[in-house]
């Protein structure tokens, strides 16, 4: 892979009340994609490995995509502009008639759900990691959150985050609230390209 990319894995998904914040980074840097609650339960059940009784949308593109012959090569989010990312599949195809590559327009969800269910790379182009807000502490928090929820033994931290930091802030202007962000962009997943 070319050098202005930065591969990138899933690091954690927390439910917003308009959807689902889907952390994704490296050991660099975080940062946040806001998805619709079905996708964000699509990437959760992936990381998680649950069996489905019937096809999910996600599993029927992975089986169409099988059917032909085509295997997902990797997923690159190449952009991002005033908070909505775009990204490209990469589908590779090979048959009697030779190699094709197919390079496709996505959303940065449905990719992150096709990555992960055939367990190939997602990238981000060096401009949109470089470009985007460290959330590393966050995801520190809202995952320590989590823990805590899950064994209550856990001794609570003071400066854990509560499900209102991860919503809407209505003072826009408040740039020292880093949890503000979290949540705000209901529309985020329809405007995914």
């Amino acid at each position: 892979m070319q050098k202005d990319v930065v591969e990138v894995s899933v690091k954690g998904v927390m439910p917003t009340a308009n959807g689902c914040a889907v952390f994704l980074g490296n050991e660099e840097k975080t940062f946040v994609i806001y998805v619709d609650h079905s996708v964000g339960n699509a990437i959760q059940m992936t990381i998680n490995g649950v069996k489905k009784d019937r096809p999910l949308t996600h599993d029927l593109i992975g089986h169409i995509l099988l059917g032909l012959g085509a295997k997902l090569d990797y997923v690159l989010i190449n952009d991002v502009n005033e908070g909505t990312f775009f990204a490209r599949v990469l589908l590779r195809m090979e048959n009697e008639l030779g190699k094709k590559i197919i390079e496709i327009d996505a959303r940065p969800s449905d990719s992150t759900v096709l990555a992960l269910q055939q367990k190939r790379p997602i990238f981000a182009s060096r401009k949109v990691f470089d470009g985007v807000e460290d959330m590393s502490e966050i995801l520190e928090r809202v995952l320590q959150q989590q823990a805590q929820e899950a064994d209550p033994a856990l001794a609570e931290s003071e400066d854990e985050p509560d499900e209102d930091d991860l919503e809407d802030d209505d003072d826009e202007d408040d740039d020292d609230d880093d949890l503000g962000d979290l949540g705000e962009d209901e529309d985020d997943d329809e405007k995914q390209k």
